[in-house]
C-alpha cells in the first residue's frame, strides 16, 4: 500500500510564494511518475504538473507555467510544488498523486494512488 501525505499548504498573499511537499511511503518511490492535482471551490479536479521517475521529464499546464515548478528527492521519497507569483485563482486544495506506470500523465485516470490533499489560500 501506498501512502502519500502533502503539507506545506496556507494562506498566502497575491504575488507570494509556498512550496508545497509530498512524502510517499510503502512503495518504491523512484518508480513511480508523480503528478500534483488541485480543486478550486465548485470546480472539478485538474491536472497541473507532473515529473517522471528519474525527474528528468516535466510537464505543466498553461496557466502554471513559468509559475509553478515540480521537482522530486527519490532519496526522500518527495516530491515538492514549488508555487511563485500566485494568484486568488489559485485557491485550491492540492493533491498529489503517484502512477506506477503510465507516462505521459495527462489527468486523473492515469494515476494509482492519491494523497489527502492540501488547502492553499491566496488572497487578493
Amino acid at each position: 500500500q501506498v501512502q502519500l501525505v502533502e503539507s506545506g499548504g496556507g494562506l498566502v498573499q497575491a504575488g507570494g510564494s509556498l512550496r508545497l511537499s509530498c512524502a510517499a511511503s510503502g512503495t518504491i518511490f523512484s518508480s513511480y511518475a508523480m503528478g500534483w492535482f488541485r480543486q478550486a471551490p465548485g470546480k472539478e479536479r485538474e491536472f497541473i504538473t507532473t515529473i517522471r521517475w528519474s525527474g528528468g521529464s516535466t510537464y505543466y499546464v498553461d496557466s502554471v507555467k513559468g509559475r509553478f515548478t515540480i521537482s522530486r528527492d527519490n532519496a526522500k521519497n518527495t516530491v515538492y510544488l514549488q508555487m511563485n507569483s500566485l494568484k486568488p485563482e489559485d485557491t485550491a486544495v492540492y493533491y498529489c498523486a503517484a502512477s506506477l506506470s503510465r507516462w505521459p500523465i495527462t489527468g486523473d485516470h492515469d494515476m494509482d494512488y492519491w494523497g489527502k490533499g492540501t488547502l492553499v489560500t491566496v488572497s487578493s
